[in-house]
């Protein structure tokens, strides 16, 4: 019976106690062989198959790994037994092969989208969503009875929207699945946003800043006190920047806390708070009630309105830094969205030391990438003069699923607050005012960043202009 290995990178089919037989792409890794050879003590035998084969030889065997459903301690004998009886339902099976798959692609939502005759089941990968499948009407109904059972909602209620959370393991990933379900004209729409319990947060060093950007986001974490805030629109990354952030300043003699909505990775060594409005704990309440925690740091997940924004305001001022999100489309932006909502200009430029405004795009593939030369029109919509330019793209291949890109990177600006644009801060709001001074301070767009990285092969012209124009 074959089985997988944990990198993926060989298949077992065979072993017994002194060899094994393991298949492998043709062009694998021998270095993950020797190491099975070197663990095992056996004499390792290979069998070379094409790279298409391999991946569709993995994608069956993840197939077959058992999704294995998580249940709080709480739970009913009720529940545990319909949660985990070997149930061979067609309900049960399609949203394990769904969840397999999306994880198997490093998805982060799924969507279940109902319409008259079909239901189009969509992931999203690498920020875009792509069509999985089509499910019938009747089929979709017992499907979202089952996600409902799996998320404890109520199954018999379709009027309303709904929340919920699934706990569940697959293969060797565990995830929280949040669940949102909405009632539509043809059924219930349903949502799931997966987060890998198990993933790897992102150093400074791996967002995909430039080495003067990083230079200066390590500056603004390493400040004794102020508000550093990240800014752009929903699923930009602005979490992860943040948490790298604070694994940057992460220290025994600091105190760190978070106000988070939602907590979606737990960090060792820093006090996490979970929002929760429905008891009256909102960012506001939740930064008043921290700040009474002797904190060195407060990591607040958004300012959405004054009354969270004037206590950051007054925390900043009596010594602590405030790292947090808000929602605008570049960094000078920011300060009259602070305007906006009601804080002081002279609050804003006393206390605001830096302004990270950025994207994700998403990354060539580096296994079909392929250099052109772009046209006059290309180059005129990035702003750049005519020349000798040389940009890359994708051609789609196995290792891609044919879209030309693999994994996602983030495009940044970083704007630095001192004394002559706090003065300036003072004076005007105006976004633009801001911008042009701190450009003649060597201040670089997210554009610019953005071209730098087309230059240098990482990304494409299309998703720069997408997430920036």
């Amino acid at each position: 019976m074959s089985e997988l290995s944990e990198s993926l990178d060989y298949i077992i089919e065979y072993e017994d106690e002194k060899e094994m037989l393991v298949i492998v792409p043709d062009k694998f890794n021998p270095f993950s062989i020797e190491e099975l050879r070197f663990k095992k003590g056996k004499d390792v035998k290979i069998k070379v198959i094409e790279a298409e084969e391999y991946a569709k030889l993995i994608q069956e065997k993840i197939s077959q790994e058992e999704v294995l459903v998580e249940e709080e301690e709480e739970t009913t004998e009720e529940e545990v037994d319909i949660l985990f009886q070997k149930d061979s339902s067609p309900a049960v099976r399609l949203v394990n092969t769904i969840l397999i798959k999306a994880s198997s692609v490093s998805a982060s939502d799924v969507h279940f989208e109902p319409y008259e005759d079909e239901t189009i089941v969509r992931i999203r990968m690498d920020g875009v969503l792509h069509d999985y499948m089509k499910i019938p009407p009747t089929t979709y109904q017992e499907v979202v009875s089952r996600i409902k059972v799996m998320a404890k909602l109520n199954v018999a209620e379709k009027r309303i929207p709904q929340d919920g959370k699934i706990r569940v393991k697959i293969g060797r990933k565990d995830y929280d699945i949040r669940v949102s379900v909405v009632p539509t004209v043809f059924g219930e729409r349903v949502v799931l946003r997966l987060l890998e319990k198990t993933g790897q947060l992102l150093t400074l060093k791996e967002l995909g800043l430039s080495p003067e950007d990083e230079e200066k986001v390590r500056k603004l974490a390493e400040k004794p006190y102020g508000i550093v805030l990240v800014t752009g629109p929903t699923g930009a990354g602005k979490s992860t920047t943040l948490y790298a952030m604070l694994l940057h300043i992460r220290n025994p003699r600091r105190n760190i806390i978070t106000i988070e909505d939602p907590v979606e990775y737990q960090v060792k060594g820093i006090s996490q708070i979970q929002v929760n409005p429905k008891v009256g704990l909102t960012f506001a309440q939740g930064l008043r009630a921290v700040l009474r925690q002797d904190p060195d740091i407060i990591m607040v997940g958004e300012i959405r309105d004054s009354e969270t924004a004037e206590v950051a305001v007054q925390a900043a001022l009596t010594g602590h830094l405030v790292l947090s999100t808000v929602h605008t489309n570049d960094a000078p932006s920011a300060i009259t969205r602070l305007k906006d909502i009601g804080i002081e200009p002279f609050l804003i430029a006393s206390s605001v030391e830096g302004i990270i405004a950025q994207r994700l795009v998403r990354k060539i593939c580096l296994h079909c990438r392929e250099p052109y030369r772009p046209d006059r029109e290309e180059l005129r919509e990035l702003g750049l003069p005519e020349g000798d330019y040389t940009f890359y793209k994708g051609k789609g291949c196995e290792h891609c699923l044919g879209t030309g890109y693999k994994g996602r990177t983030g495009i940044f600006e970083v704007l630095e607050l001192d004394e002559e644009l706090k003065k300036l801060i003072n004076h005007t709001q105006n976004a633009n005012d801001i911008r042009n001074e701190a450009k003649k301070k060597g201040f670089k767009t997210m554009l610019e960043d953005g071209i730098e990285k087309i230059l240098r092969g990482i990304t494409t012209s299309s998703e720069v202009l997408s997430v920036v124009k």
